[in-house]
């Protein structure tokens, strides 16, 4: 698992660097000593004329899992194309090979995608076992 820091929505993310960053999730929110089990890349752009390479090829295989943008208004970008990233912490599930499998909106939870994760494993091992 991977969180990409991105500041596109609602000016969430205003963090400089990896530190600022870590420290407003530990302190600020969600606080409490909140600490990330997953690595953190560097600040991203994942929509607009500056998204990152790698938002484009995901967004290109996994429809947006919502209709409607959040308060446009709240959106750091300009130009809106209809498969783009709605708000923070959409996620992407990812075989192994590097190809998107599916994606959810910002309102699942990790535990909510286990079983799909899981599923993904077992077919693979399955392919694996049959090569």
């Amino acid at each position: 698992m991977l969180g990409v820091p991105c500041n596109q929505f609602g000016w969430q993310e205003p963090g400089a660097n990896g530190t600022e960053i870590l420290n407003s999730l530990k302190y600020v929110r969600p606080g409490s000593g909140f600490q990330p089990n997953f690595q953190l890349t560097q600040k991203l752009e994942v929509n607009g004329e500056n998204e990152h390479p790698l938002f484009t090829y995901l967004k290109r295989f996994c429809p947006s899992p919502l209709e409607n943008f959040a308060d446009v208004k709240r959106l750091n970008y300009n130009g809106l194309k209809t498969n783009d990233i709605r708000w923070n912490f959409e996620k992407f599930l990812i075989d192994s090979s590097g190809r998107p499998v599916m994606r959810y909106s910002g309102a699942y939870t990790g535990a909510d995608i286990e079983p799909d994760v899981r599923q993904l494993l077992e077919q693979e091992q399955l392919t694996d076992d049959f090569r």
